[in-house]
């Protein structure tokens, strides 16, 4: 069965979570990052999960106009919530273009969630031990519009107790399973986004976090506090010594390829073949990665 998505996801770097119980957040939200995910699941108390989706519905349809459809993610109570299909009834009668499913694990789920939202793009939350061993089916979903992970929710399920060093840093399974998801997302060929960083008062390490976070691959880092939206966007934004190479970089692969000046950004990078450009080698995968710089610098509309 296909279920087309309605487009790639591209959203991002800063994807704030916001909950569906706290509707006078939501515009301020949107007004900071660059993606807001309404939460109907863990930031919403058991009590309240009617009224947020009301709250969600409202904003989404005809409350506050600062709630971009296009713009905004919402992610749905876990299977064996309970509360699954009343988050997708509710969806049903919204314009919205992503919906991130918690705690996914099998593709039966993502099937159902498909079924009743056509061509919405889902983004399969992976942070259970069942969800990380099914990771290469969720990927392979034909409605898998990108990846998310946690690792609160997972470092339970394992048993542990606490997913961070006392310095911070990531435990040795958090680090395995980040680095298993973003391999299993570029085999497949689909966005991944990185997991939140739960201390927010620790800039610093957050820091650390994202720039690794975008030189390896992940197209963005969800966040939980506004306070972290500068420190992600900080971390995905070129340098200007990075953008006047990528520059130079493309001008020469036009120049090498025969295309058009401003081509290059967008040229099949195989184009390319193999030309010298400052005394250094440049090929295919060097493209790609330049490519993808220029990208960058286009999304965020700045340079650190």
């Amino acid at each position: 069965m296909s279920h087309p998505t309605k487009a790639r996801f591209g959203l991002g770097p800063a994807l704030l979570f916001c909950p569906a119980s706290r509707p006078e957040l939501f515009a301020k939200a949107a007004a900071v990052a660059d993606a807001v995910i309404i939460d109907l699941e863990d930031a919403v108390v058991s009590g309240e999960k009617e009224i947020a989706r009301s709250n969600m519905v409202q904003a989404l349809n005809w409350g506050d106009e600062s709630m971009d459809p296009a713009r905004t993610l919402v992610r749905v109570n876990a299977p064996a919530s309970g509360e699954l299909e009343e988050d997708l009834r509710a969806l049903a009668g919204t314009e919205i273009s992503y919906v991130v499913i918690a705690k996914a694990e099998r593709t039966e789920i993502l099937d159902q969630v498909a079924a009743a939202l056509p061509g919405v793009g889902l983004i399969p939350q992976i942070e259970t031990p069942v969800g990380v061993l099914n990771d290469l089916a969720l990927a392979q979903h034909p409605a898998t519009a990108a990846l998310l992970w946690g690792t609160e929710d997972l470092i339970a399920g394992i048993g542990g107790t606490t997913s961070r060093n006392n310095d911070g840093s990531q435990r040795e399974i958090i680090r395995f399973t980040r680095n298993r998801l973003l391999l299993t997302a570029g085999a497949v060929g689909v966005p991944i986004i990185d997991a939140v960083f739960t201390r927010v008062p620790d800039l610093k390490r957050l820091a650390v976090e994202t720039e690794d976070a975008c030189a390896s691959g992940f197209i963005g880092k969800a966040c939980i506090h506004p306070k972290q939206i500068d420190s992600i966007r900080k971390a995905y934004t070129p340098t200007a010594t990075d953008l006047e190479w990528a520059k130079g970089v493309i001008a020469a692969f036009e120049n090498t390829a025969g295309l058009a000046p401003g081509a290059g950004h967008r040229a099949d990078p195989e184009l390319a073949g193999a030309f010298s450009f400052r005394g250094e080698m440049i090929d295919m995968p060097v493209i790609i990665q330049v490519q993808r710089i220029l990208t960058r610098f286009e999304s965020i509309g700045r340079v650190a």
